[in-house]
């Protein structure tokens, strides 16, 4: 085990929104209270704090930043919508050290057509794509294509739907985004191919968790063939019980080795911090970066926390090494005791 100093209680931040049903609430508490027992199984003093509405701010006030350490497991403040950097934001105004990425990185992932200029800059294999902020889809000629809300996460707006393979249901979809999630749509290329959800973590010395790979076997029609919002929180749905997750992913030493180049590539274009997940889909030989997730779920049935146990950490040392990579920038460690990034 590493070097934390078990006298700086971990303040473990999760959201509990009360527009949640009372399964969703029970849920989300069982998750929260599982993380807390594994990381207070290590020796750390965790308190449980639940984020019920915006006001995040006077939540914290009876904190002390210089004597605490923030293990942010936030999505959003309640009620506010795309308000996870602000969560973040928050955090650093207050001077609190926290785990995960930060205000500005969060920031960045939420602005897809920017993280794909930045993918490009670095020349990072991503597929072509395009904006449109108003209906139409003039210039578009690739099919299959994928239609996503330009400042959405989670797999927000992505539903079978979302792939269209004619100018008609491209025009469609596009003015299905312009109109529900009042923002410009981002076109892509729709890459049918395996597709990998690839965790890292670390600062400066990054490292790659074993991959794992969304098994889309049992799914004939390519449309079906995504990881939607469904298929991630919906237990019971056709998509949430028909795909796998395997871990770890089949892939010749070859093809790992190219892979891992690109996520480690990724994860430092995009400032990914203590750790992230980036995912990928290979056709023809070709690994193409999706989407970069620098605040992925961590409850005990992700694939991060899959990965993790496949590289025998148990959930509550995933839990701790992500801790220590934030500790190691608190001014209550010296120097030489820092731990281990």
């Amino acid at each position: 085990m590493n070097s934390f100093r078990r006298d700086l209680p971990v303040l473990l931040l999760h959201n509990m929104s009360p527009d949640w049903t009372p399964e969703e609430s029970r849920e989300a508490e069982q998750d929260v209270s599982m993380l807390g027992d594994a990381l207070a199984g290590l020796g750390h003093q965790v308190e449980l704090l639940a984020v019920e509405d915006e006001r995040l701010a006077g939540r914290l006030e009876s904190y002390d930043p210089r004597d605490h350490i923030v293990f942010n497991w936030c999505e959003e403040l309640p009620g506010v919508p795309r308000s996870e950097p602000e969560v973040a934001a928050v955090l650093e105004r207050l001077g609190f050290v926290f785990t995960g990425s930060p205000s500005n990185v969060l920031s960045l992932s939420h602005d897809k057509p920017q993280v794909k200029r930045i993918l490009e800059e670095w020349n990072l294999p991503t597929p072509p794509w395009a904006v449109f902020g108003e209906p139409g889809a003039d210039g578009w000629d690739i099919f299959p294509a994928i239609v996503k809300a330009a400042h959405e996460h989670c797999s927000i707006g992505i539903s079978p739907e979302s792939v269209v393979a004619s100018p008609a249901e491209l025009e469609g979809r596009i003015a299905f985004i312009l109109d529900e999630h009042k923002q410009p749509a981002l076109v892509e290329q729709f890459i049918d191919g395996r597709e990998f959800h690839v965790s890292a973590w670390g600062n400066g010395r990054v490292t790659m968790l074993p991959v794992a790979e969304m098994d889309y076997g049992a799914l004939t029609d390519i449309r079906d063939r995504l990881f939607t919002y469904e298929a991630k929180y919906v237990p019971g749905s056709r998509l949430y019980e028909t795909i796998d997750l395997r871990v770890p992913a089949e892939l010749d030493p070859s093809a790992r080795s190219a892979l891992e180049q690109i996520v480690l590539a990724t994860y430092r274009a995009t400032g990914c911090r203590d750790y992230g997940r980036i995912d990928v889909r290979l056709r023809d030989g070709i690994f193409y970066v999706l989407d970069v997730n620098p605040n992925p779920d961590i409850n005990a049935q992700t694939s991060l926390t899959y990965a993790a146990a496949e590289e025998g950490y148990s959930y509550g040392e995933m839990g701790s090494r992500i801790v220590n990579l934030a500790a190691a920038r608190h001014p209550a460690f010296r120097e030489s005791d820092k731990p281990a990034a």
